[in-house]
């Protein structure tokens, strides 16, 4: 299988997708209805969504978190994983 690259990284090496607070989660599938990336499946015996597929997320992205009527998707912090790209880049030489 070939390795995933983002901008000459490998994907699996950015640290950015999203997680869910199930504690705040209502089951909306907001969050499953507006991924254009296919990150998130949906448990149906749980009634709520699951990140399956968090190296599919678009680094940056936060339309998921941003569509979540109750706040409950947060992402790493920002200026951290630009921090780790930053670092990735050199690494990698890109």
């Amino acid at each position: 299988m070939n390795e995933v690259l983002w901008e000459g990284i490998p994907r699996r090496e950015v640290p950015w997708y999203p997680t869910i607070n199930y504690d705040l989660c209502l089951g909306c599938q907001d969050c499953v209805n507006t991924c254009p990336a296919d990150v998130y499946d949906w448990d149906d015996s749980e009634g709520r969504p699951i990140v399956a597929r968090p190296y599919n997320c678009v680094v940056y992205c936060q339309g998921c978190a941003k569509s979540c009527p109750e706040e409950a998707i947060k992402f790493p912090d920002k200026e951290q994983v630009v921090e780790l790209v930053r670092q990735l880049r050199v690494r990698y030489n890109v």
